[in-house]
């Protein structure tokens, strides 16, 4: 990583790291950050754009992974980014749950590495503005223990059943383990 972080002189280096829900994406993005002096996270999360439930049972795997997230809204952030620029976005409003935005914006200023983690951030529409794609993996039963643990039982067993078709797809024929320029399990 440190050749790759000096090939890109003096713009930031640019991480994604990526998984399926529960293997650990936030955690390690997190400890790679407090290690790094001029570090940030963004979380993708904020760009989620997968709608309302009964929208999201109507799609199509494929069409689930073409709109979950708002990649040109990651793509716009990460530029400015790169550019040496302050980035502000509005992240999604989980609370309301309804499409909404929140209504404070999230604001960062550019840092030597930026790390971009969650589900469906290395995805090909971003591949242009990443240096390192990370995919992290964890058994099909620990990242169910560590998703109830976060959730709730009762809300991640519902979601649960929707999302993993998506991340199926992603993983298996969008960008698939060979894709990644390192693999770590959790």
């Amino acid at each position: 990583m440190r050749a790759r972080l000096e090939s890109v002189g003096e713009r930031s280096f640019v991480v994604a790291i990526d998984g399926r829900s529960g293997a650990g994406k936030s955690t390690l993005a997190g400890a790679v950050a407090e290690l790094l002096e001029d570090c940030l996270v963004i979380d993708g999360d904020d760009f989620y754009a997968g709608g309302a439930q009964e929208e999201w049972d109507q799609r199509t795997p494929a069409e689930k992974v073409a709109q979950v997230i708002d990649w040109s809204r990651q793509q716009a952030v990460l530029r400015t980014l790169r550019a040496g620029e302050r980035a502000e976005w509005f992240g999604y409003d989980w609370d309301a749950f309804d499409g909404r935005l929140r209504l404070d914006p999230t604001v960062l200023e550019p840092a030597r590495v930026v790390i971009l983690e969650g589900a469906y951030s290395a995805r090909p529409e971003l591949a242009d503005l990443v240096d390192l794609r990370v995919l992290v993996e964890a058994d099909l039963t620990v990242r169910r223990q560590r998703l109830r643990a976060r959730d709730g039982a009762d809300w991640h067993d519902a979601w649960f059943t929707r999302w993993d078709e998506a991340e199926r797809y992603y993983f298996g024929r969008v960008v698939t383990r060979n894709g990644f320029d390192a693999v770590l399990r959790t």
